[in-house]
């Protein structure tokens, strides 16, 4: 029976995937196989020696302590693209929001409430205080086109507006967009200058910590409107408020309020509702159920963010050996010799593994596991964790 410890409040149908007759699904459980976690920050967690992998139900893992679970052989996944749509919809939203003053505009409805027949006229001489310009043919910049970035771009294109598109980690083979319209840039200097909205769809890295400042700012066209509902760290919140005093920027909607953007004029701070819809949570929590359950009862692993992607097709009832390891020359040799000094025959294998990263993972499917051989392996120089599925 397999534990799967739930670190918030999950409660979608979605958790139905997990066969009761293999596997226990609760808050209270303890020497959990498995967690899955939402915002929970789990950085000072102490982990059972049993745990296997953490399963983020979001795409951030800003709140899970990722090299050291790779150091102790823990995998961690997260469910990218699995709130994409929704993510989408809330930037959407703040486009729109951004281009024409419409909270401003609703706020001061609410203060004339008691007016009476007076309302009418009032809004009649006020409306223009809350104008702003239709968005259609203007320019819109797209910094980071994964999985939300790249449905902004077919959206805006869709609503008649120019897209410039900018992302360096796409690689020259991947398709452009489906053969899109999106024009692709290789230096934010030149989406800068021609955009007048940009969406920030990148990654919190310690790169693009600050990725908007008072350099970037300076740059971007007179009265720019930026949103950004991907991490608050991308933007130097101080920067951001002394370009709006300047009128450099217009507005800035912001999915992650705080201290220092709460009740600035300009700003547009949403409680954080990015992925706040019930398709979504179910989403990510189906996408984490799949990537808990194909590791835990075969090994493979999809959507890892400390370990490489590995997966091959398993035989029902052929038992299969799970090796993390660091990433060193002469480990699959090692590894192999130990496990045929045992008399076992590996049926199949795959090794994974990339530059740069620290640990990589081999899969052997043998015929038996002889007694002492996990053992062994274990003492393998440079071997992490060993496990096997019978």
């Amino acid at each position: 029976m397999y534990k799967i410890k739930l670190m918030n409040s999950i409660n979608s149908p979605k958790l139905e995937m997990f066969d009761e007759s293999k596997y226990e699904v609760s808050p209270e459980v303890e020497n959990p196989d498995a967690l899955m976690v939402r915002s929970v920050k789990l950085h000072d967690t102490v982990f059972n020696k049993e745990l296997l992998c953490i399963a983020r139900a979001g795409a951030g893992i800003n709140n899970i302590p990722v090299e050291r679970c790779a150091k102790e052989g823990i995998a961690v996944f997260n469910t990218p693209g699995a709130n994409a749509e929704a993510v989408k919809e809330l930037i959407l939203c703040s486009l729109f929001l951004s281009s024409r003053d419409v909270v401003s505009g609703i706020e001061w409805v609410k203060k004339i409430a008691d007016k009476g027949d007076e309302i009418p006229a009032l809004v009649e001489k006020k409306k223009a205080q809350y104008a702003g310009p239709e968005i259609f043919g203007k320019t819109l910049g797209v910094i980071g086109l994964g999985a939300v970035g790249k449905k902004i771009a077919e959206a805006a294109l869709a609503l008649g507006m120019n897209v410039l598109g900018y992302d360096p980690y796409l690689s020259v083979k991947e398709v452009w967009l489906s053969e899109s319209k999106v024009e692709r840039v290789y230096d934010l200097d030149g989406m800068y200058k021609k955009s007048d909205y940009i969406t920030i769809n990148a990654p919190y890295t310690e790169q693009t910590k600050h990725l908007i400042n008072k350099e970037a700012l300076a740059k971007m066209k007179h009265g720019v409107k930026i949103i950004n509902a991907a991490r608050a760290e991308l933007v130097n919140d101080d920067d951001m408020i002394e370009a709006l005093e300047t009128g450099q920027v217009v507005m800035y909607v912001t999915d992650f309020p705080n201290a220092k953007t709460a009740g600035v004029s300009g700003i547009i701070a949403i409680p954080h509702l990015g992925a706040s819809t019930p398709e979504s949570g179910d989403n990510c929590v189906s996408m984490a159920a799949q990537e808990i359950i194909e590791y835990l009862e075969n090994g493979n692993i999809l959507n890892s963010v400390n370990l490489p992607t590995a997966v091959i097709p398993r035989i029902a009832g052929d038992p299969r050996v799970c090796v993390i390891h660091e990433n060193i020359p002469d480990m699959i040799a090692k590894i192999t010799s130990t496990v045929s000094s045992f008399g076992a025959n590996i049926e199949n294998m795959l090794n994974a593994g990339s530059k740069g990263n620290i640990v990589a993972y081999t899969i052997l499917d043998v015929l038996g596991i002889p007694d002492g051989l996990v053992d062994a392996l274990e003492k393998i120089e440079g071997v992490i964790r060993v496990r096997t599925i019978k």
